[in-house]
């Protein structure tokens, strides 16, 4: 048989990390002897486990090992990081370590360090003279650089769940569910950006173009205004609507107030991409007086980001919009490690990306109609997403009302 001894620490019995362990293991066919278990006595205590896993073949082992990890697993021999160098530019060797989202150390030079800018499905890279680890896609992988491989030395670190804490992303981490109290959901929300906000924290937004065809545009813009949102990352559609409904008063050709069908109002979109294109950009939209209003407005009056992603999809696209895909990537990426907590409004692919894009001590949440796109976030790796399930029309008017309470 092939064994190895890992450990879990935290509160692996109240996040079920313990159970989960037990069960990848027997469900890929292993083996498991709990050789120690230590169970915290009180509800903020952590709790320890040591378990020697056994498989039939090396293969089989190092696969339970490496799902092991994500859930916080760490091998109980302390050995050194294995670090081989890429032979090829875009090329990393084989058996590399895939990261997770989870905060990650590894034992380099006889010490633990923190491996910066986490995120998942990247390979971990280290700088031997500067004493640093740090994450690079495969794409940005270059001939040289020194890579992890293997799972020796590799500690990962999960967000753990305290029965101590009855905050909103605490009770929160269970099924997808449309039954879940809407309002006690919002103002925990809305207590949690006050907080952030209160300790010079940021929030970002993923926006949909639902929230203007819901009318919902102008909160987003007063939450804009009022200081709480720092970056947006959103598509042309989102944009494009928004800057239609303030030149024109329609959403995809629909009078926003009153929900009434506009003759040829299916070309104000293109009118207005079109007058976009006249002033050269959004932010000179605003200077020339083009363009009074919106979530748009708001953001350049305001001097906040926004990555707008193209798509094939797009209609012009506007001139802001970023159509080199790897770069709006590379944009969302640097914004995503920069948020302390980020709202992911009625978009299921950019919802999606950015969820993988994001490290897991983010506080999270996604909004939208349609559960599946909150499932599927969790299972692209997102796990620490919170979910609701309602119309954003309904969400953003009551968000801002509870963010407007003193």
């Amino acid at each position: 048989m092939n064994k190895r001894i890992i450990e879990l620490s935290g509160h692996i019995i109240d996040s079920l990390t313990l159970t989960k362990t037990m069960g990848i293991i027997m469900d890929k066919g292993g083996e498991f002897d709990i050789l120690e278990i230590d169970v915290g006595r009180k509800k903020s205590d952590i709790s320890h486990a040591k378990i020697e896993v056994s498989t039939k073949t090396p293969e089989l082992l190092e696969s339970i090992l490496d799902e092991l990890s994500v859930l916080g697993a760490s091998i109980d021999e302390i050995k050194e990081v294995n670090l081989v160098a890429s032979t090829k530019d875009k090329v990393a060797p084989e058996g590399f370590y895939s990261s997770s989202n989870h905060t990650t150390h590894i034992f380099y030079n006889g010490n633990w360090i923190p491996v910066e800018d986490i995120e998942m499905d990247c390979l971990v890279v280290v700088d031997e003279q500067a004493n640093r680890a740090f994450v690079k896609p495969i794409a940005n992988i270059k001939a040289g650089d020194k890579i992890v491989v293997g799972l020796d030395g590799v500690k990962v670190t999960p967000p753990q769940r305290s029965r101590e804490e009855h905050q909103v992303f605490e009770f929160m981490n269970s099924e997808v569910s449309s039954e879940k109290p809407l309002m006690n959901l919002i103002n925990g929300i809305a207590n949690e950006m006050k907080e952030i906000k209160a300790k010079g924290g940021k929030i970002g937004i993923v926006g949909g173009p639902a929230i203007i065809h819901t009318g919902s545009g102008k909160y987003l813009a007063s939450l804009i205004k009022e200081g709480y949102i720092d970056v947006i990352m959103a598509g042309n559609a989102l944009a494009t609507h928004d800057i239609e409904s303030n030149l024109f008063g329609t959403s995809l050709g629909i009078e926003v107030e009153t929900g009434k069908i506009v003759a040829h109002g299916h070309t104000h979109h293109m009118r207005a991409i079109n007058r976009i294109n006249n002033s050269g950009s959004i932010k000179k939209a605003v200077e020339d007086g083009t363009l009074t209003g919106g979530v748009m407005y708001e953001c350049i009056k305001n001097d906040v980001p926004f990555v707008l992603a193209g798509s094939i999809r797009d209609d012009g696209p506007l001139p802001d919009v970023i159509t080199d895909v790897i770069e709006a990537q590379k944009q969302m990426r640097k914004y995503a490690q920069e948020v302390d907590m980020i709202l992911m409004i009625s978009t299921m692919l950019h919802s999606i990306a950015t969820g993988n894009l994001l490290p897991s001590r983010v506080k999270s949440i996604c909004v939208d109609i349609n559960p599946s796109t909150v499932t599927k976030l969790s299972d692209r790796g997102s796990a620490q997403v919170v979910g609701i399930v309602t119309d954003i029309g309904t969400f953003l008017p009551l968000l801002y009302n509870a963010l407007m309470e003193d």
